[in-house]
């Protein structure tokens, strides 16, 4: 019997995926706790009309994401921090101050996870780092660390 699956299930499939079960198996198990459904031509075009949707919005994601990256390449984000006179920082520059500083001056938000900072920005100067944007899509923003002194 073939059906549908509602959810995740170890061993035998992920969530709308259609498999075939046996009929003991589907009928006393999987339908009784409502962890699938008969693949019938309704829950069919139900499933269908559900994975299209999830296509269109990753495409609409992904375009979003394109146009973020394409803002983020014209930047030129300006931090200011505490330097001593060396130029060394006092701290240095997370993934959480830079999200902030762009959403403060170019009202973008992004989140800081998707920031890929190896480590925390430790000196004065421009610095290049990519932002993880989508599946694919990595945008490439430019940090100019100056001192507020």
């Amino acid at each position: 019997m073939k059906v549908i699956l509602k959810a995740d299930i170890k061993g035998v499939g992920k969530k709308d995926e259609v498999i075939n079960a046996s009929d003991g198996y589907a009928r006393n198990f999987l339908f009784p706790k409502n962890l699938a459904v008969e693949a019938n031509k309704e829950n069919m075009s139900k499933l269908k009309a559900k994975q299209d949707s999830a296509k269109y919005q990753k495409e609409q994601d992904k375009e979003e994401a394109m146009k973020t990256a394409d803002k983020l390449s014209k930047i030129l984000l300006k931090i200011k921090v505490k330097a001593g006179e060396n130029g060394k920082i006092f701290g240095g520059v997370s993934s959480k101050e830079i999200a902030q500083e762009l959403s403060k001056q170019y009202m973008i938000q992004i989140d800081k996870k998707k920031i890929d900072l190896k480590e925390t920005i430790k000196t004065l100067g421009v610095h290049n780092i990519e932002i993880k944007l989508f599946e694919g899509v990595v945008g490439k923003l430019r940090i100019d660390v100056i001192s507020d002194n």
